[in-house]
């Protein structure tokens, strides 16, 4: 791959990633919370019953799985597509410039024997 076919591809990929993620940013509502349930990692006796069934692991697991949920939805969905975007950009600038490389190793998987 040539570098500017490597610079064509990286822009476009920004330009769609990064689009994305502001007409996200742009369009999403805040969060709604149920007024019913509310925040359940919030309530002492939840977190309780939690630690007492599972351990602090449980609670720790339970924290993390509501963290992740988190992240995909409203504004901090559209941060995560930027950073998901840039770092994607970043690993294919590092991979693209060897890929001719890579190929024709897996092309060819027996290594020449050593010279002597």
């Amino acid at each position: 791959m040539t570098v500017r076919t490597i610079n064509r591809i990286s822009v476009a990929v920004l330009i769609a990633g990064l689009g994305a993620a502001l007409a996200i940013f742009l369009t999403a509502r805040p969060p709604e919370i149920d007024p019913m349930l509310g925040e359940p990692l919030s309530n002492k006796k939840y977190v309780h019953e939690l630690k007492r069934m599972g351990g602090q692991a449980n609670v720790l697991a339970a924290e993390f799985e509501d963290w992740f949920a988190d992240q995909w939805q409203g504004r901090l969905l559209a941060r995560s597509i930027a950073v998901l975007t840039i770092a994607g950009v970043i690993g294919f600038r590092v991979v693209a410039p060897h890929a001719g490389t890579i190929a024709a190793a897996m092309a060819n998987p027996d290594p020449p024997p050593p010279a002597k």
